[in-house]
């Protein structure tokens, strides 16, 4: 990692708070597209680990994300990916 100084989400500014208010918008979010039905905890959840992978995977292509709608756009990508993710691997078991 380079020597900047990140916060929650894997951005600079972003508190637990926020972390927890983007996460929760985007697992709602990736909740609807991929027609999943998850609990309010599991939804929180998967936004904020969507948005941990969505911002990993932004700065592995070049792509800068900032303020909460970049913020939300990645961890919405994120949390699609990893309920995909989730529902390939449970299907094979």
């Amino acid at each position: 990692m380079d020597a900047e100084v990140y916060g929650a989400l894997g951005q600079p500014g972003v508190g637990i708070f926020m972390a927890i208010i983007v996460g929760a918008i985007a697992g709602w979010i990736a909740e609807k597209v991929t027609r999943a039905s998850m609990g309010l905890f599991a939804t929180i959840l998967m936004g904020v680990i969507g948005a941990v992978v969505g911002n990993f995977l932004a700065r592995q292509v070049g792509v800068t994300v900032y303020g909460f709608w970049g913020n939300l756009a990645a961890a919405v990508v994120g949390a699609v990916l990893i309920i995909w993710i989730y529902r390939a691997i449970r299907g094979r078991a």
